[in-house]
């Protein structure tokens, strides 16, 4: 008996055209100063051809060629969004917390603190945590900025709702002490508390906009995993702005595989992975 032989039909995979890789590619950078490596040819053309189609056109061109027409549409947000990744935890880097902890106990009240890539929200909830358990009178005495290019990241971080796996960095006695335990249709998942959230003030900023803060001048400035997403001369801008807006003796937290040391002079190495702004 002869049976039949079946091909396994495999998607095909939407392909970009070098001359849309490099219009896109450019679009990016110019909005974001996110800088758009070739080897995410592929993944940059499945996210434009969804978005293509969201909005009922038929090729990538046509949408880039969209974007460029239309300079104000909320469809920029999504365009960035796509291509911004939103890896983070509680109390990554734990090391920070601890430094932070001993830093703020010796400034000058009020401290003020920006979270320049929140992200969903974990990073700036922990620095609060932190600094609840280290000020006796943190709820009055600090400030927290929460910024993040992604809106919908933001958002994830101003609704505070997390799943009990994305809380497990935390400690027991934190878990009881800020967050709500869903129950009913919200088993498995928390809500921080209004203590937690009250402190910050959430926002959308693009670390490469023109309109940096200027009335506020930041003890501490959180911009960790970030700038390796930029080219050097877009680093050593963004790194000015920050020694621009901080005070005198204020300390920025990077990433741990993030290296200032080489590009700018505004900023000594303190210890690992932390800087101070030299004036």
């Amino acid at each position: 008996m002869l049976v039949p032989h079946f091909q396994m039909l495999i998607p095909e995979q939407p392909e970009v055209e070098s001359s849309d890789f490099e219009h896109a590619a450019r679009l990016l950078k110019h909005r974001a100063g996110i800088a758009l490596g070739r080897h995410k040819r592929e993944m940059t053309a499945r996210v434009l051809t969804v978005r293509a189609g969201k909005l009922g056109l038929t090729c990538i061109s046509e949408y880039l060629a969209f974007l460029e027409s239309n300079l104000s549409s909320p469809e920029w947000n999504a365009f960035v969004n796509a291509f911004t990744i939103n890896h983070t935890a509680f109390f990554r880097e734990p090391h920070h917390f601890e430094v932070l902890s001993e830093y703020a106990r010796t400034r000058r009240k009020p401290l003020n603190v920006w979270c320049a890539a929140a992200s969903t929200g974990e990073e700036p909830y922990s620095i609060v945590m932190a600094l609840l358990e280290s000020l006796p009178r943190a709820e009055t005495d600090v400030s927290v900025w929460a910024t993040d290019i992604d809106t919908q990241a933001i958002g994830r971080a101003v609704r505070g709702i997390y799943s009990l796996e994305r809380l497990k960095p935390i400690p027991e006695l934190y878990l009881k002490k800020y967050f709500y335990r869903g129950r009913g249709s919200k088993i498995g998942l928390a809500r921080v508390k209004p203590v937690l959230h009250d402190m910050i003030r959430f926002g959308q900023f693009n670390l490469v906009s023109k309109a940096w803060p200027e009335e506020n001048k930041f003890d501490v400035v959180f911009c960790r995993n970030t700038m390796i997403y930029f080219d050097k001369r877009t680093q050593v801008n963004i790194l000015e702005h920050f020694a621009a807006v901080m005070k005198k003796g204020g300390v920025l937290f990077a990433g741990h595989s993030e290296n200032f040391t080489y590009l700018t002079k505004s900023f000594q190495l303190r210890g690992q992975t932390v800087y101070t702004v030299v004036r």
